[in-house]
């Protein structure tokens, strides 16, 4: 009986000791560079990290860009350099609870929010009277809705849209399938606090590493690189929380879709058909029914729900003739 107990103490104590505290990983070089180059501003006493580089000398075009679930602006670094050589200014920032913005808990985190974090950003830069082109991706599409609402319904503080460019986005409740991590989190209040803090490396390799093409999966750095900003300031324990997005898709459906099937402003999609969250060909059948003003870019058939890092070439293509052609 007396050895049983010192079984279980020796399992439980490192047990303990990871839940209580799991050092961040330091900064790689590449991230210490994207995170030097950058700047913050003060969201409602909140600190928000974003980049903004000027670039291409005689043109005045703005282009802002909207990342998502669960990484950081950092997804944009393999298209950030061809950008700057196309517009005046490209901004990215990471949302309030992701990358190396502050990560308050406990925190309503919401979709409203962050568009207003969106306006207090391009109202800090000077933008707010400007026409900005958006790029958005994965939850940054339904931010890029909320504001592109605000932009159509005449509010004050809005952006004014030159152009949208989403990609890979749950836009519609019924085509998005969360993987099985993210639901437990996002329903379950008693699991959730122990599940955050219990997720390691190795789990959310594997989870992010579902949702990449099999031929394009991010390097070892790369996967670090992401997890590395996923924990820094403890963003892994709010995970929970920021989740709540998905069920503030489904109650805000109407007001989402809405404003994506009624807007006038220029609409593109550029999609990876290999995604297993927003599934091909379910997902683009729906948005090419309901969005029908929009245009359309499918990648090849191995890109799935990153397209910006799994095929940057292709992406970019893509987003140039879309903005060459109006």
């Amino acid at each position: 009986m007396r050895e049983w107990w010192i079984h279980v103490g020796l399992i439980c104590i490192p047990l303990v000791a990871v839940y209580l505290h799991i050092p961040p990983p330091q900064l790689s070089a590449a991230l210490q560079k994207w995170h030097g180059a950058g700047e913050v501003f003060h969201f409602r006493g909140r600190e928000i990290f974003y980049r903004d580089s000027y670039g291409a000398l005689g043109s005045s075009d703005v282009v802002i860009l909207l990342h998502g679930f669960p990484t950081s602006s950092y997804d944009w670094n393999k298209i950030w350099d061809p950008l700057t050589q196309r517009f005046h200014r490209v901004i990215a920032l990471d949302f309030l609870g992701f990358g190396f913005s502050e990560k308050p808990r406990p925190h309503r985190y919401s979709i409203f929010e962050q568009a207003s974090v969106v306006e207090a950003l391009a109202a800090h830069l000077g933008l707010s009277n400007q026409r900005v082109n958006l790029i958005s991706h994965d939850y940054g599409d339904t931010v890029a809705l909320e504001l592109l609402y605000r932009s159509d319904q005449n509010r004050t503080g809005h952006l004014i849209f030159n152009s949208l460019c989403l990609s890979n986005g749950g836009l519609f409740p019924e085509t998005h399938h969360p993987r099985l991590l993210q639901t437990i989190l996002k329903d379950s209040s008693f699991l959730a606090p122990f599940l955050t803090r219990l997720t390691n490396f190795m789990i959310f390799q594997k989870g992010i590493g579902d949702v990449f093409g099999p031929y394009t999966q991010p390097t070892d750095a790369e996967f670090w690189d992401m997890w590395t900003g996923i924990r820094y300031n403890d963003g892994n324990l709010v995970m929970d929380s920021i989740l709540q997005y998905i069920n503030q898709r489904l109650k805000h459906r109407e007001r989402w879709v809405g404003a994506l099937t009624s807007t006038f402003v220029p609409l593109h999609m550029i999609y990876g058909p290999l995604d297993p969250v927003n599934p091909h060909p379910q997902f683009i059948r729906l948005y090419q029914k309901l969005v029908q003003r929009s245009t359309v870019t499918i990648l090849d058939e191995h890109i799935s729900h990153y397209p910006q890092l799994e095929d940057p070439t292709g992406f970019l293509n893509a987003y140039f003739n879309f903005i060459h052609s109006f």
